[in-house]
């Protein structure tokens, strides 16, 4: 279910080029909702906080998926919200390129009850993170559905990086 024509990663890329390549501009990271802030880093773990599919003027996904938002639209929110964290990554490193490894993805999905596709929905990030970063964006996940997440959002993603020395 991956819209993107992504090209081949290759290793000596940086995920500056995959993204060109991909056609994403990095939006700047987008501020909290509340009082948190955006990540806390302890030695070489980056820890995000949870991101939603924001668009560049402020604009929120809304809805539940599988009753007002289809799984390809949602995928595409997960989509966006992985940009939205890689914002929020380059806005904290200030270079992509110290990124040894995703390590983990908490992905969260505002659906109905009955909806049982919850990792098809995250795979819009999943798959973002691996073109973005290759072998280094696999990642562990969970991929969980949940009866609302703030202001009603499609969904909400969290992420855990491991650092370069």
């Amino acid at each position: 279910m991956n819209p993107s024509s992504s090209p081949a990663v290759d290793a000596g890329t940086s995920p500056y080029t995959r993204l060109k390549a991909l056609g994403i501009v990095l939006p700047p990271a987008p501020r909290p909702i509340a009082n948190f802030v955006t990540h806390i880093q302890e030695g070489n773990m980056l820890y995000l906080s949870g991101q939603g599919p924001r668009e560049d003027d402020g604009f929120m996904h809304t809805g539940k998926v599988g009753e007002t938002v289809s799984i390809e639209d949602a995928y595409a929110h997960a989509r966006l919200t992985g940009i939205n964290l890689l914002a929020v990554l380059h806005s904290a490193l200030g270079d992509l390129g110290r990124v040894k490894q995703v390590v983990k993805l908490l992905g969260m999905v505002n659906a109905v009850p009955d909806f049982a596709d919850h990792p098809l929905v995250i795979n819009g990030c999943s798959d973002l993170l691996i073109d973005v970063f290759g072998d280094a964006g696999q990642h562990a996940r969970s991929a969980v559905g949940f009866g609302s997440l703030p202001g009603n959002i499609t969904v909400e993603i969290e992420a855990i990086i491991a650092l370069r020395d």
